[in-house]
């Protein structure tokens, strides 16, 4: 197996606990099954946050669906003029056996912006 990069985002409607968290788990849970990952795969994931959601902690959501043993971590984005409000981010490290090209990176909502190129690709959902 080899260890790979999974990546997804999500923009909120608002700045909200339980929409937050909501919104996390329904990413995640999509970056998982788009990729055919289960728990046991994973390595560490990394969150970050836009500088305008301040309800909770991204990670706390992937807690809550028993990702007890797996290192998580959360950091601010980048607080940039012009760049799109109320983004969760999602760096997932796991063990498996698809290539880069068969990794699919999932952007929910107002997120398909950032990554357009993916979404045309079939790399996106939502």
């Amino acid at each position: 197996m080899t260890m790979r990069a999974v990546r997804g985002a999500v923009q909120l409607e608002r700045d909200d606990r339980i929409h937050l968290r909501d919104s996390v788990k329904t990413l995640f849970q999509q970056m998982l099954d788009a990729n055919g990952l289960v728990h046991d795969d994973l390595v560490s994931v990394i969150f970050t946050a836009t500088p305008d959601l301040h309800s909770d902690f991204p990670a706390v959501a992937v807690r809550e669906l028993g990702l007890a043993d797996v290192p998580l971590m959360c950091a601010q984005e980048l607080d940039i003029q012009g760049a799109l409000p109320r983004v969760v981010r999602i760096l997932a490290h796991a063990d498996t056996e698809r290539s880069k090209p068969e990794i699919r990176h999932v952007y929910l909502g107002g997120a398909v912006a950032l990554r357009q190129d993916l979404a045309a690709a079939g790399g996106g959902a939502g």
